[in-house]
């Protein structure tokens, strides 16, 4: 499963719901392909039958239309969807945005009803085209003006959901062919959701809420703690008493969202850092920084669950946080919060009513 997780943009999102559909949501990355040696990765790499949705990352946004982002996505967009050949079940989406796309183009775009319109009829003609089955979008995030995003972009997301929706219903009835669908990645931070999303709107229009339950501690905090854990730690205060994956999905749920839209975050890389004091290896312990970048994925602080691997056969020291339902591993000045098997098996399994996986 090592090359699926690098595919899957690090991240699987799960929603296991007793007595509905199964869904796991796969997220492919085009940057990808650049990893070296044994870690490139490509659409035809990907296991068409393991996912019932996949979605590329990313798209880009160009003069309020969408575009592609990288030089051969055109073709990697013809590899990608010709996974559908293998399993007729397979739904394709394509993301646009991502954490470095920024807000500026969101903005813009929701601002006027033309903007809106030339972007819904840019995509429907662009899915279309390539032959994808759906949109994601990865504004990260609307209403946040630390991102750059005004207030009043909350309802104008809202307002951009319900067109787009509306005008997918209508080009299907002409066109004789399958809604497309809507997906979202969104925040799993409890003042982010608050300040970014009108909640029963959005679980109106969507067709997957993909929260985005990972990168919840990391090494901009100065200390040690967990990418995604499931419940709240025992020394939690403050705002970080939210930053778990059971709060995260039962505020969506509790405050609109239907349970069967749900999408949780399994991410299958974990966060590192550098401790300050070596011989000091617990939850909360002080850090001066990342951790040194892995042979593959190349980014200080990030690291792949193959990687991972590698480094616990390495000689590193594995601790079960138990409150939490995760684990954590520390060699040298080295130190790790991530996910194994065990921990999804918990978190699948979990009352949490719902999970998915998937990257952004």
């Amino acid at each position: 499963m090592g090359k699926l997780l690098l595919f899957a943009g690090l991240v699987l999102l799960l929603y296991v719901q007793p007595g509905s559909s199964f869904k796991l949501v796969c997220y492919f990355t085009n940057w990808a392909q650049y990893y070296p040696g044994v870690a490139r990765f490509m659409p035809d790499n990907v296991d068409p039958c393991l996912c019932t949705h996949l979605i590329y990352a990313f798209a880009t946004m160009t003069n309020n239309q969408i575009a592609t982002f990288e030089w051969n996505d055109a073709t990697l967009y013809g590899s990608f969807n010709a996974l559908k050949q293998h399993n007729s079940e397979l739904k394709t989406l394509l993301s646009v945005g991502g954490w470095n796309f920024g807000t500026s183009g969101f903005n813009t775009m929701v601002s006027s009803p033309q903007n809106r319109q030339t972007f819904i009829t840019s995509v429907i003609k662009f899915l279309r085209q390539y032959g994808f089955d759906g949109l994601d979008i990865d504004w990260e995030y609307p209403g946040d003006s630390d991102r750059g995003s005004p207030p009043q972009t909350q309802q104008l997301f809202s307002i951009l959901l319900q067109e787009m929706y509306e005008a997918f219903v209508q080009e299907a009835r002409k066109s004789n062919r399958p809604r497309l669908l809507i997906s979202a990645a969104v925040s799993a931070g409890k003042s982010t959701i608050e300040k970014g999303y009108q909640i029963p709107q959005l679980s109106q229009y969507l067709d997957l809420i993909n929260v985005m339950t990972y990168d919840l501690r990391g090494s901009w905090e100065g200390f040690t703690g967990e990418n995604s854990p499931l419940f709240q730690g025992p020394a939690d205060q403050g705002d970080y008493i939210y930053f778990n994956v059971d709060y995260a999905m039962n505020y969506w749920k509790e405050n609109g969202s239907a349970a069967e839209k749900l999408m949780v975050g399994f991410p299958a890389y974990g966060r590192s850092f550098t401790l300050t004091t070596p011989s000091n290896t617990g939850l909360g312990a002080p850090t001066t920084g990342q951790g040194p970048s892995a042979p593959y994925t190349q980014e200080a602080g990030f690291i792949a669950y193959f990687e991972i691997c590698t480094f616990l056969k390495g000689g590193a020291t594995v601790v079960w946080n138990s409150p939490q339902e995760v684990p954590y591993a520390y060699k040298g000045s080295e130190w790790m919060g991530y996910d194994d098997l065990k921990s999804f098996h918990i978190k699948g399994s979990s009352g949490t009513q719902a999970f998915s996986s998937t990257n952004s």
